[in-house]
């Protein structure tokens, strides 16, 4: 007996490995190869392609595709309709499947809806992506990025709250009120 929920109308092929407390819903195909961690909702028609991996606890909304060359770690979320690349130059008559490009999204990252990630981008740990935006490079960790081309607008909290940094480059969390350093660029949380 499986420690995971799927429905009925799921695909789930063999070699696909699921974690315990997972749950995949409506019209959602699992390919070979993949590994879903623990405690995952795999939202209606969502694709995950082989190779795929996906840690703890991830949130994948409706009709996502997640192509081979994905990586997403620990409590990433992952909006409606959002898109992956896998490929940067497709044509319909040339098979490029050996040029497959790594995208990571690291840990507590969030992607908005309809947003867009170009192939062989890493997205920082906790950065937010604004809803219909287009990644093109790398984005740092609590970095808010919106827009197309996506630009950085701002930092956020593990929460995702809007971080306004003091004169001393010290912001701090109005939700969970902890604290953190802006310094040459980079935002760090301040373990007191």
């Amino acid at each position: 007996m499986e420690n995971f929920f799927f429905h009925p109308t799921a695909i789930i092929d063999n070699g696909a490995k699921i974690g315990k407390g997972t749950k995949i819903w409506h019209f959602s195909h699992i390919m070979p190869n993949c590994v879903i961690g623990e405690n995952c909702n795999i939202g209606q028609n969502v694709v995950i392609s082989p190779d795929v991996s996906l840690g703890q606890n991830v949130k994948i909304q409706n009709n996502v595709s997640v192509y081979t060359g994905v990586i997403c770690e620990d409590d990433v979320f992952l909006g409606p309709s959002m898109v992956f690349t896998n490929v940067i130059n497709p044509r319909s008559h040339v098979n490029r499947k050996d040029q497959y490009m790594q995208t990571v999204i690291r840990k507590g990252a969030s992607v908005g809806a309809n947003a867009t990630i170009v192939c062989g981008n890493e997205i920082g740990e906790y950065a937010l992506i604004g809803a219909g935006s287009v990644i093109t490079k790398p984005v740092k960790p609590y970095a808010l990025v919106v827009g197309n081309p996506a630009r950085q607008v701002g930092w956020v909290s593990k929460n995702g709250h809007k971080l306004h940094f003091d004169e001393n480059g010290i912001g701090v969390c109005p939700e969970t009120s902890e604290k953190y350093k802006l310094k040459d660029g980079k935002v760090s949380v301040i373990f007191d």
